[in-house]
């Protein structure tokens, strides 16, 4: 459906893309994810035709888009910020693609009934978009850039201005609407749990270009290297000396799973992999704070070496210790990943 060969994108000396190669299949969900600046929202911007590439080609369909405006590239488009039309209702604002497609009046109100029950607002199409919630702003949002039924749906932030359980709960209903219309979306965001839950395939980006791509469980599990473990959350990385099964690190020797890269790196553990003990026990430490994460408490942990560097680990609400207690550590190899 969609293809980067080698864009590039440059404002003045900084490199916003460099040399970004990506694939979408039809029917497929990638979600591209990033810290600010990473060149995500760059990408899209150059998908739709809304930026000019210096270097490379984009092609929709087999079709290089060069020269073709964003209004003929047949993509939709849904912002942060919805950009809803205030002085037109929701079925104006549904409808607004399909009128600049020239479809009849009919067909219009037909589709937008049709768009309307998707997205859980049936007979919303006389409502004012102010009286709206940013839930409801949302699905409107939604509906109006499925209405013309485009080949590429590509979402920017979609549920970023949205709170925390609003989010959780829309963005399973967006993977189940995608799922039913067989829609092909490409989407950036920050918010890595959104994109695990949204996504067919993952897309790490760093400074322009992409640093890891996978499916969900491939780029959790498998990190590509520090840059990507970071992004994701996970703080227990740490120079290491791989030899055999075993890393040489500031922790002392920590087991790495069979088959691991060997030599220097990095390795990471995962807080499900720091399990504690008695304190004559492993890698002394000194429980220093706990956090409490709704299914479990993160136990941030100072070893007694001075030099080495707190670890956390995830811990059942009743076995969590208190701050100050002496505690000893042992690792699980099934935790560790030495990263590239």
């Amino acid at each position: 459906m969609l293809r980067l060969d080698g864009v590039s994108v440059r404002f003045g000396a900084h490199e916003a893309l460099a040399d970004v190669d990506l694939a979408v299949a039809e029917h497929e969900i990638v979600c591209v994810l990033g810290p600010s600046g990473s060149g995500k929202s760059t990408l899209l911007r150059a998908v739709a035709g809304l930026q000019d590439t210096g270097a490379g080609r984009i092609l929709l369909g087999g079709r290089d888009q060069a020269g073709v405006p964003a209004h003929k590239r047949g993509v939709g488009l849904m912002f942060q910020d919805h950009q809803l039309f205030p002085q037109r209702d929701v079925a104006g604002n549904v409808a607004f693609g399909l009128r600049m497609h020239g479809v009849s009046r009919s067909e219009q109100d037909a589709r937008v009934r049709e768009l309307l029950d998707l997205v859980g607002l049936p007979g919303a199409g006389r409502r004012a978009v102010a009286s709206l919630s940013g839930g409801e702003q949302q699905r409107v949002a939604l509906a109006r850039a499925l209405a013309p039924r485009p080949r590429l749906l590509m979402l920017d932030e979609p549920l970023g201005q949205l709170d925390r359980s609003l989010r959780e709960r829309l963005v399973v209903e967006l993977r189940e609407l995608f799922g039913e219309l067989g829609t092909t979306v490409l989407a950036v965001t920050h918010d890595q749990g959104e994109a695990f839950a949204l996504a067919d395939r993952v897309v790490v980006m760093r400074d322009g270009r992409i640093a890891q791509s996978g499916t969900p469980l491939d780029v959790w599990q498998r990190p590509a290297d520090e840059f990507v473990a970071r992004f994701l959350g996970f703080d227990n990385v740490v120079p290491a000396t791989v030899s055999g099964e075993v890393a040489d690190t500031a922790w002392g020797k920590v087991p790495v799973p069979a088959g691991s890269a060997q030599g220097t790196g990095c390795v990471l553990v995962r807080p499900a992999g720091v399990r504690l003990v008695t304190a004559d026990e492993g890698l002394a430490c000194t429980v220093a704070g706990r956090t409490f994460r709704g299914t479990h408490v993160a136990v941030h942990l100072q070893p007694d070496e001075p030099s080495a560097p707190r670890l956390e680990a995830a811990c059942s609400l009743r076995d969590a210790p208190d701050a100050g207690d002496a505690v000893g550590v042992a690792f699980d190899a099934a935790d560790v990943v030495v990263l590239g």
